[in-house]
């Protein structure tokens, strides 16, 4: 062996061993991929970084932008029953639509599962989430619209309201002033006598509105009353083309069907008629003297209306199930995803075992669905907390501030009219450090999943 070669040998660990070319290495590779990421983190500190620091700042100055005031704005911020509003709705969101979503995704995911055209059914709930959420607030609009002729919700309410109760038959009529006392509550009222028959004139009916088999009341006011029995007659007083005379029967009057009528004596209805085609009514059996015949108020009450979906009570409620209506199939899709990994023989030895379908859902199912309802949950919370879309549309000026959020608080502050961009990032800030949290904890969740 000569000296060559063990200098060689001596040297060749060393060589091998020398860290330089590895940190090279290691560098460039760092550079290369921070060239790659450098395009994507200028759009993030462009987009994000810079607004929020900004924002920030921004919320320690006045509404011009040129005077500091500290907190003033955060103090302001929690003084203000508009923003303490705002606050309350938006607990309402959080608290509410996230664990609706998250039950009836679950819910429909298990169900899914056991229908045949189960493909087709998720494709049907999943469309909603293809809508912008400015459409869907249109929709909603017109379908939360108290006008039963324009609004779908109401529709249906006022027709099965008037399947079971029914409703006025003539809800713009009157009773002819002077020859009809009108009660408080609506009634109008005459007097009578056993043995008479009474007219009863009412006006504000229009011709078209009257039934299609009505006919004319001569005849019926021309009737006379036997004794112990007191007739009438229910009519339009009104001549068509002018002409009659008022408080009397004339040839071409029409009757008004339909009517409930009473005779009533010491504040007790006695008898009770509903009135014939030609507005005739007749009681009978009836002892001596006066009695008060009523047409009572029923008669006239305005026709039901349904319910004020987007009244101030029920605005945000009314605003939820639109959202609820949007990412129902987004829950549904990702709970299904998290369904089908679920190992089958833990639920077929549960069933094996005798357990059934309410106990396998319960102690098995929902259980080793957890994880993935916490992370439904968790991002839903963080996409109410942002909703704004929704509550600007859907709710009406005169209640906007009823259903306003966080959100929407912040830009009606901020371009909405307020003018006070101070505020309005205040504002934006405390919405920030409420989503933080619940991002954090989203994030988290991943990276145990992936270990």
């Amino acid at each position: 062996m000569t000296a060559t070669t063990v200098v060689k040998q001596q040297a060749g660990p060393r060589a091998a061993a020398d860290p330089a070319p590895a940190r090279r290495g290691r560098r460039r590779a760092r550079l290369i991929a921070l060239l790659f990421v450098f395009p994507a983190l200028l759009l993030l500190g462009a987009l994000v970084v810079y607004p929020v620091l900004f924002s920030v700042g921004r919320s320690f100055f006045d509404a011009s932008g040129t005077r500091f005031v500290g907190g003033d704005n955060y103090t302001e911020m929690f003084r203000d029953p508009a923003t303490l509003k705002a606050i309350r709705n938006t607990t309402i969101w959080v608290v509410v639509a996230p664990a609706l979503l998250t039950g009836l995704g679950l819910i429909l995911a298990v169900l899914v599962e056991k229908v045949r055209w189960a493909t087709a059914f998720k494709l049907l709930l999943f469309m909603p989430m293809a809508v912008s959420f400015l459409a869907a607030g249109i929709i909603f609009r017109l379908a939360y619209d108290e006008d039963p002729d324009k609004g779908v919700l109401n529709a249906a309410v006022v027709s099965v309201h008037d399947a079971f109760k029914g409703t006025s038959t003539y809800p713009t009529a009157r009773g002819r002033t002077g020859l009809l006392t009108q009660d408080p509550d609506g009634s109008y009222r005459t007097t009578a006598s056993a043995g008479d028959t009474v007219a009863l004139p009412m006006v504000g009916v229009l011709p078209k509105d009257l039934p299609g088999d009505t006919s004319p009341a001569r005849t019926a006011a021309a009737r006379k009353a036997a004794p112990g029995e007191l007739r009438g007659v229910v009519y339009l007083d009104f001549t068509p083309g002018g002409g009659g005379r008022q408080g009397k029967v004339d040839a071409e009057e029409s009757g008004l069907p339909g009517m409930k009528v009473e005779a009533v004596r010491d504040g007790r209805t006695v008898a009770s008629a509903t009135t014939a085609a030609d507005g005739s009514f007749r009681f009978s059996g009836l002892t001596a003297g006066p009695y008060t015949v009523k047409l009572p108020e029923s008669n006239f009450a305005p026709p039901y209306q349904g319910v004020s979906w987007l009244g101030p009570t029920l605005v945000t409620p009314a605003i939820i199930g639109a959202y609820l209506w949007i990412w129902t199939g987004f829950a549904m899709v990702l709970i299904g995803a998290g369904l089908s990994t679920l190992p089958r023989d833990a639920l077929e030895a549960a069933r094996m075992d005798g357990a059934n379908e309410w106990q396998i859902f319960r102690r098995i199912t929902v259980p080793l669905l957890a994880p993935v309802l916490t992370v439904v949950f968790v991002t839903l919370v963080i996409n109410v907390m942002k909703v704004f879309d929704l509550v600007y549309i859907i709710a009406p000026g005169p209640v906007q501030e009823d259903a306003t959020v966080l959100a929407t608080q912040m830009w009606l502050v901020s371009f909405g009219g307020g003018n006070d961009q101070g505020l309005g990032s205040a504002l934006g800030v405390l919405l920030l450090l409420l989503v933080i949290p619940a991002m954090v904890f989203n994030v988290r969740r991943f990276r145990n999943s992936e270990r």
